[in-house]
Formats: structure tokens, C-alpha cells, sequence
């Protein structure tokens, strides 16, 4: 047993870092009355908690590599638990957004590489592939168990705690890490600031653009910001569409900067041939569509759950209480599976099933979501992340040497954590952008007075806010509407809700399909045992 403590404690830190992406979901409506914020607001704290540790992933896998991994992981474990303290305690969204989306964002990116590189430093062969499962199953545990501890806490107690508690973990964490063994030597390099800046500016670019698109508009303009009085849309073109197309080209450029470091025999922030391997490339793309995947079902499903139909925060954890089961008890039968099957059958199963599971999720949305067939479909949806995480962290790692652990724990939290944040800004932008265009389509077709579709119309022509659909016949007498005129935008609301969540789960299909053409270098052969038999072989 004493062999494992080691793992129990990078998975304690692993299964923090992973729950803050899922907790606060469901406490959502909660947080915003709280803190007197929008839906809007917390979409934006949930995309920034992420975008913030791929923006400095490679940055806090570098520093482990100079720093030593283990001391990395200690500072990156204090830092993180500041950052749940400053959460805990925040009077306004701006300190939560400080405390969640930026201090516990750069702890994360610190701690996040070196487990990775520790698990490669503590454990050899099978015991390092059951040990890259067990990380694996850690953090399916935490994606299930969010929405589970969010929702209690919340309801019974107050949001705040969940943070409090984290605190309690992760100082529990630095006490235990002297058991940790960091046996890779550290390296004497000097960080490229230019690589750090054009490598987090162009993620944060793209990001942000796909995040206001709900707001920009993709290509045309639905509302052009203006900076002294003047519109900002040069040719005519939606600023989502400049931000995304610029990010890409910071990007392009950081990559072509990173060679002509190698070529200058300095050291880069990231190793640009890393992306010739095959599995790592695969593996790495496979892993950023699963947590888009998750990422957008865990916000835009508690958003219409709270919002249209009215649960509170453990209401709302009970109903996804069948993907939290599924999960980790598929995270365990993936890990089981890696005896027989090879990584990229059980990848492939898991990517079918996710597929399956967003087509009965969205033949599911109805206006109270069908019981059975929403079980089943977020059963499914659970099954299939559980298989994914089982096997995309040792595919990952073991596709590289010892000397590369560090930087590929680096890309793997880059691309799970940009997933993360396409994922939340990508399908929470279909979402609100889709409600607005249906609403507004709804009160344009209406039986409602001419006078009220203009007053609407004007109220709303820079986007709808996502509000309890049980408020919106409160909002509208407020506004000076009759009680029949207000009933009727009631209804069109919901109805409206219900439009655009079909919508996103169609956007949840399409990235699933995608991630499947990414399967393809994924190892076709069962690396367990082929692992065994070499030891078997040295030893004898």
C-alpha cells in the first residue's frame, strides 16, 4: 500500500484541480443572486478558470523543469489554495473573478504538469500505467462528483465552502509531498518571455472571440462595440471574427518562433516536434474534445435546469447523478479493459457512445427534459468520458522519453483545459446567442400588440439575458405590459430556452463526430500487456 501513497496524493491535488471545472455549475443561478452577476458573468469566471491554465500551461511545466517538479507542485499547491481562500470570501463577481479564474488558474498551472511528470518519476511499467489510470479515474471522479458536492453544499450550506474545503486539501497536500520522489535533475534554462506572451495572447484571442460571439455575432455584425464614439468592425467584419483569426496567427507565430529558438541552440517553452509523434498529437486532440464535450453539456445543461425549469442547486446535481455513477464506474472498467483491449478500441468505443449519448440527450428536450431518456442519454454521455479518461493520460505520456514528462504534462493540461474553455465559451455562446435569435424570431411572428413587439424588439436588440423563465411575466409587468401580453412573452421565453438548448446539443454531436477523425493515431495495441511480457522477458 505504501507504494500508492505517492498517487493518493497527486490525486487529491488532481481531483481539486479538476472539480472547480464542474462544481459552481450547478450553483450557478445561486452565485448570480448572491453576488448580484449574470449568467453571462459566470460563464465568463467558468471559461477564464480554464483559459487561464492553458494560457500558462507550458509556462508552469518550464518552471517545474527549472525549479524541480516536486517544488513546483508545493508552491503551485499554495498558491491554488490562496487563490480557494480570496474565492471563499469574495463580497463581488470582480473578487471571485480574481480569486477562481486568475490565482487559482496560475497555481493550477504549476501543479497540473508536475503531477504528470511525478506519476512518470514514482512508478515503472504496469504499476506506471495503472498509476496514469488511477489519475485518469481521479479526475472523471471529479468531473462526476462536481455537480454532487456542488448541489449538497449549496443547498444545505452555502457555495463559499467548497472552496473553504479545497483550501483544507490542498494544504493537506503540501504537508504529505516529502513522500513524493523528484528524481529528475533540474535543467539551468533561461524562459523565453516572448514565447510565454505570444502563446497565452493568442489562446486568450481565441478564446475571448468565440465567448462574445453571443454577442459580435461570427461574421456579421450583430453589435459593434465603439471605442470613443466610433464603431469598432473594420470591413464590415464582427470583431469574433478578428480576435480568432489574430489569436491563430500569434499562434502560427509561436510555433515558428519556438524553431527558430532551437535553431539558435536557446531553449524553447515548447518542443514544436513534440507534434510529429503520431500518438501524442492524437492523443492530445482527442483529449481537448472531451473536455470541450464535457465542459459545454456541464454548463448548458444546469443553465436550462435552473433557469427554465426552476431546480435548485442539489436538484440539479441529482439529475446528472447518472453520468457522476456511469463515469467512474467506466473509468474502472476502461482501466480493466486495458488487459484485453487495445487504447485506441477502447478510445473509439468511448467516442461511439458519446455520439449515441448526445443524440438521446437532445431527443430528450422536451420542456421538463424526458426522465428515462435524459437518464440514459447523461448515463451514456458518462460511460463514454469515463473510457476517455482511462486511457488518454498514459497515451499521452508514455508516447514520449523520461526527459519529455514534463512538457507533455504541460501540453496535456494546455489541451484539457483549452477544450475546457472552447467547450464553455463555444456552447454557452450557442446557447445565449440562440435564445436571443429565437426569441426574437418568437415576438416577431406573435399575436402580441405592434406596439409590444417594437418595445420588445428594442429592449432586446442587443441580445437576450438568461433569466428564470419564471420571472420573465414578473419583468414584463414591471416594464408596463399587460398580464396577457406578459404571459404570452413568458411562453415564447420558454420556448425559446428550449430552441437553444437543441441547438447546443446539436453543437455537442458535431465536436463528438469530430474528435472521432482524431482517433486515428491513438496505439492499436494493448499496452499492458505488452509491457508485462517485456518485464517477464528482462527478468528471466
Amino acid at each position: 500500500m505504501k507504494k500508492w501513497n505517492v498517487v493518493i496524493v497527486l490525486g487529491s491535488a488532481q481531483f481539486v484541480m479538476v472539480l472547480d471545472g464542474t462544481v459552481m455549475n450547478v450553483s450557478i443561478s445561486t452565485v448570480v443572486s448572491d453576488l448580484d452577476t449574470s449568467v453571462t458573468a459566470m460563464q465568463a469566471a467558468i471559461t477564464f478558470y480554464t483559459l487561464t491554465m492553458a494560457a500558462f500551461m507550458l509556462l508552469g511545466a518550464k518552471l517545474g523543469d527549472v525549479w524541480g517538479r516536486r517544488r513546483a507542485f508545493v508552491i503551485g499547491s499554495c498558491v491554488y489554495a490562496a487563490g480557494s481562500l480570496i474565492t471563499a470570501l469574495s463580497p463581488s463577481v470582480g473578487f471571485l473573478f480574481f480569486g477562481w479564474s486568475i490565482i487559482e488558474g496560475l497555481g493550477a498551472v504549476l501543479v497540473i504538469p508536475a503531477i504528470a511528470a511525478l506519476v512518470a518519476d514514482n512508478y515503472r511499467g504496469a504499476e506506471r500505467v495503472t498509476a496514469f489510470a488511477v489519475i485518469g479515474a481521479v479526475s472523471g471522479a471529479a468531473v462526476a462528483a462536481g455537480p454532487l458536492i456542488g448541489g449538497a453544499v449549496t443547498t444545505y450550506s452555502s457555495w463559499r465552502f467548497v472552496f473553504v474545503a479545497e483550501v483544507v486539501i490542498m494544504l493537506g497536500v503540501v504537508l504529505c509531498a516529502r513522500i513524493i520522489t523528484d528524481s529528475t535533475p533540474r535543467q539551468s534554462i533561461r524562459i523565453d518571455i516572448g514565447s510565454v506572451l505570444l502563446s497565452s495572447a493568442g489562446l486568450v484571442l481565441i478564446v475571448f472571440g468565440m465567448l462574445q460571439s453571443k454577442t459580435w455575432g461570427w461574421v456579421v455584425p450583430l453589435y459593434t462595440p465603439e471605442i470613443a464614439g466610433v464603431p469598432i468592425a473594420p470591413l464590415g467584419v464582427s470583431l469574433t471574427t478578428w480576435c480568432i483569426a489574430l489569436g491563430a496567427a500569434l499562434i502560427a507565430l509561436f510555433i515558428s518562433w519556438q524553431r527558430r529558438l532551437i535553431r539558435d541552440g536557446r531553449s524553447p517553452l515548447m518542443q514544436p516536434d513534440l507534434f510529429s509523434i503520431t500518438t501524442l498529437r492524437s492523443g492530445l486532440s482527442v483529449l481537448g474534445a472531451q473536455y470541450a464535450v464535457t465542459a459545454g453539456l456541464f454548463f448548458m445543461v444546469p443553465v436550462y435546469l435552473q433557469m427554465t425549469l426552476g431546480y435548485d442547486a442539489l436538484e440539479t446535481g441529482l439529475k446528472i447523478f447518472p453520468l457522476s455513477v456511469s463515469l467512474i464506474l467506466f473509468s474502472i472498467v476502461g482501466t480493466a479493459l486495458s488487459r484485453r483491449w487495445s487504447p485506441r478500441r477502447i478510445v473509439r468505443v468511448g467516442q461511439s457512445t458519446l455520439v449515441l449519448s448526445a443524440v438521446l440527450l437532445l431527443a430528450a428536450v422536451t420542456e421538463d427534459l424526458r426522465g428515462v431518456l435524459f437518464a440514459a442519454g447523461m448515463f451514456l454521455a458518462g460511460s463514454a468520458l469515463g473510457l476517455l479518461a482511462s486511457q488518454l493520460g498514459n497515451v499521452n505520456m508514455s508516447s514520449v522519453g523520461e526527459k519529455d514528462t514534463s512538457e507533455v504534462g504541460g501540453l496535456q493540461g494546455v489541451f484539457q483545459n483549452l477544450g475546457s474553455s472552447l467547450g464553455t465559451a463555444l456552447i454557452g455562446s450557442l446557447l445565449i446567442g440562440a435564445l436571443s435569435t429565437s426569441f426574437a424570431s418568437g415576438v416577431a411572428v406573435s399575436d402580441l400588440p405592434s406596439d409590444v413587439r417594437e418595445t420588445v424588439s428594442a429592449a432586446t436588440d442587443r441580445g437576450v439575458t438568461v433569466v428564470p423563465a419564471a420571472d420573465v411575466a414578473g419583468i414584463s409587468e414591471a416594464a408596463g405590459l399587460s398580464d396577457d401580453d406578459s404571459s404570452a412573452l413568458a411562453d415564447i421565453y420558454r420556448e425559446s430556452q428550449l430552441s437553444s438548448l437543441r441547438v447546443s446539443f446539436v453543437g455537442l454531436i458535431l465536436i463528438s463526430l469530430l474528435s472521432i477523425l482524431f482517433s486515428r493515431g491513438i496505439p492499436a495495441h494493448v499496452s499492458i500487456r505488452r509491457r508485462e511480457s517485456a518485464g517477464a522477458a528482462e527478468r528471466s
